[in-house]
């Protein structure tokens, strides 16, 4: 008899059968470009490239799971990292498996939508298929405070959007029109992605920036079902299932000095005005 047939025809089988492995990618935070880490809390490709190779060459691999939770940032980010997750699952042939926490929103929703199927809480906050814009405008605390801009440029549309300038009609057109052309490619790759699961309504329902929560997402189409992350695992590949958690590498002197993402030299890094504009991404969402 050959070891091959009486290894399977004994329990020495078990000894040789090792456990699946489910790789999670975490994908926590705003949406945004620069170099990682260091600026806390902020998702983009060159943060998140290590951590998604390692998943896809986790040994035992069945499946990746994404655990989202994030209002959306940067539409070229998160078209990136969606982007490099969808080509390693089919080059791999790996399923991967969108979860929402909190928020799945906006960019957040472009990430899960890299995923062969989406999953959310039922008080999940869903969707946001939209684009926007934000800023400030100074020109009349400038009056107040006595302060000329004084802006020199070669090239007429070089100065467009100037906050300390008044508003211009046709720099808000050129804004838009971008809005549009950005928010056409979100709306291609909901349909490209989700295809027939989509529930036959409107484009102007679906694709109006609005949110819902994990049930109304269900019955739009937009997501698969109700589940968590563990429990839906589990059940597909049994109680022995295990996820490892694939989180970025980390320095010498941060592991030395027990730092992480949140950690004072995170803080020390990030500037005021980025944190301001993360918590307003939270904020809209009531978090």
């Amino acid at each position: 008899m050959k070891i091959k047939s009486l290894i399977e025809k004994t329990p020495l089988k078990r000894l040789f059968k090792k456990d699946p492995i489910v790789a999670v990618i975490p994908l926590h935070g705003v949406i945004a470009s620069g170099g990682g880490k260091l600026r806390g809390e902020q998702l983009n490709l060159i943060g998140l490239s290590q951590v998604i190779n390692d998943a896809f060459e986790t040994k035992g691999l069945v499946a990746v799971a994404l655990s989202v939770n994030s209002p959306g940032g940067s539409p070229v980010q998160s078209a990136l990292i969606a982007t490099r997750i969808r080509q390693l699952a089919d080059e791999k042939e790996i399923p991967v498996y969108a979860f929402a926490e909190d928020v799945m929103a906006s960019g957040g929703y472009w990430l899960g939508l890299c995923a062969d199927e989406i999953y959310a809480d039922q008080n999940s906050i869903v969707g946001s298929i939209g684009v926007i814009s934000a800023g400030f405008g100074f020109t009349g605390l400038m009056e107040k405070l006595g302060v000329d801009r004084r802006t020199y440029s070669a090239g007429e549309n070089k100065a467009k959007l100037d906050p300390f300038s008044p508003e211009k009609e046709s720099d808000i057109e050129w804004l838009k029109k971008i809005q549009v052309e950005i928010h056409e490619n979100f709306k291609n790759y909901v349909k490209e992605r989700r295809g027939e699961r989509l529930k036959k309504r409107k484009d102007k329902e679906l694709f109006s920036g609005d949110v819902w929560t994990g049930n109304k997402a269900v019955e739009l189409g937009l997501i698969d079902g109700i589940s968590d992350l563990r429990s839906f695992m589990r059940e597909k590949y049994g109680k022995k299932v295990k996820m490892q958690l694939l989180e970025g590498r980390r320095s010498w002197i941060q592991k030395t000095l027990g730092l992480g993402s949140h950690s004072m030299v995170s803080n020390a890094v990030g500037s005021l005005f980025d944190k301001a504009k993360n918590e307003s991404a939270w904020n809209k969402f009531g978090l």
